[in-house]
């Protein structure tokens, strides 16, 4: 399944838009479902994390560095010019700050470790990222919005997805690997739950756009406003990231980390959140919907391109 996994997951994609399509009433069960589906990904993406070496990756200063000024610095003021382009849509304004200004935490780790990326560091970092996000989206919604929108969020889902889909996965598969550590078939059972990722990866997809597609087909006119801002925002976090990892002078792995956490977003772990804003933005879970639909098509190309951007000869150049 790891071999053909980029069709499998075009196909996931094909058969959820052909059910929310088909049968739209499955859209409020499939939208449910989009929580422990993650949730059970991130869970057997973290079994697949070696724990014991967690502790060297927090000691990696220039990698947490480089991957928060990115996220946290860069990424901001790119976002800010770039939502210029559908500046004049309040709604949809608020879809494409609400899902570039967080950076993913979740299949981001999938991803890197497919394109032979430090996906051990990433981890690390995952915790830092989620909260330094909670902290600074509404500082930033405050800086391109206004006081009067800041003041009628509700950040109570984005606690709780981080509870759900950060710490609960995680400290399930920290059990999960203490408690393989002791018997005779650890590797066995690691190796088991690890390869339920593909399958899981699938399912995921096909709920996300089951529960939403119908909705985007009625506002297709809308919403292709934002594919533009998607696809920049993605065509320039890449030279983004390979630049900030050069200046940090990072290896090889920690490059290609540093790159698709910049260019990957939040969206899945971000959509409780939207569809928590008021009647008035119903429009906005949808743009968040399309964003996680192209980033998948960048992401199946960046698995194999970034690795040819930052190949292994990158190593000997860093350090000479």
């Amino acid at each position: 399944m790891e071999r053909f996994q980029v069709p499998l997951y075009l196909a996931a994609l094909a058969v959820g838009a052909s059910v929310g399509l088909l049968f739209p009433v499955v859209a409020p069960p499939a939208e449910v479902a989009i929580t422990p589906a993650l949730g059970l990904l991130l869970y057997a993406t973290f079994c697949g994390v070696p724990f014991a070496r967690i502790g060297q990756a927090f000691r990696d200063w220039r990698f947490l560095t480089t991957i928060l000024v990115v996220n946290f610095a860069v990424v901001p003021v790119i976002v800010w010019m770039l939502s210029r382009i559908v500046a004049q849509d309040h709604v949809l304004l608020v879809g494409v700050l609400f899902v570039l200004l967080t950076p993913c935490v979740d299949y981001v780790i999938v991803f890197t470790g497919l394109a032979g990326g430090a996906k051990d560091r990433l981890l690390a970092a995952t915790p830092l990222l989620m909260l330094a996000q909670m902290l600074l989206l509404p500082v930033y919604l405050w800086l391109f919005l206004g006081t009067d929108f800041v003041l009628d969020i509700d950040l109570a889902p984005f606690a709780e997805a981080f509870g759900l889909l950060i710490v609960l996965p995680l400290a399930a598969a920290a059990l999960t690997q203490f408690a393989a550590a002791r018997t005779r078939w650890s590797r066995l059972l690691l190796s088991a739950v690890e390869t339920t990722m593909v399958p899981l990866m699938m399912l995921t997809l096909a709920v996300v756009v089951a529960s939403q597609v119908a909705g985007l087909g009625e506002r297709i006119g809308s919403l292709l406003m934002v594919i533009p801002v998607f696809v920049l925002f993605a065509a320039v976090m890449v030279p983004v990231g390979m630049v900030a990892s050069r200046v940090a002078r990072l290896d090889v792995r920690g490059s290609r980390a540093i790159v698709f956490s910049g260019v990957t977003r939040n969206s899945l772990v971000v959509l409780p959140l939207v569809l928590a804003l008021p009647g008035t933005f119903t429009l906005a879970p949808l743009v968040v919907v399309t964003q996680t639909l192209v980033e998948l098509v960048v992401m199946v190309l960046a698995v194999n391109v970034v690795p040819r951007l930052i190949p292994a000869a990158h190593d000997a150049r860093t350090l000479s």
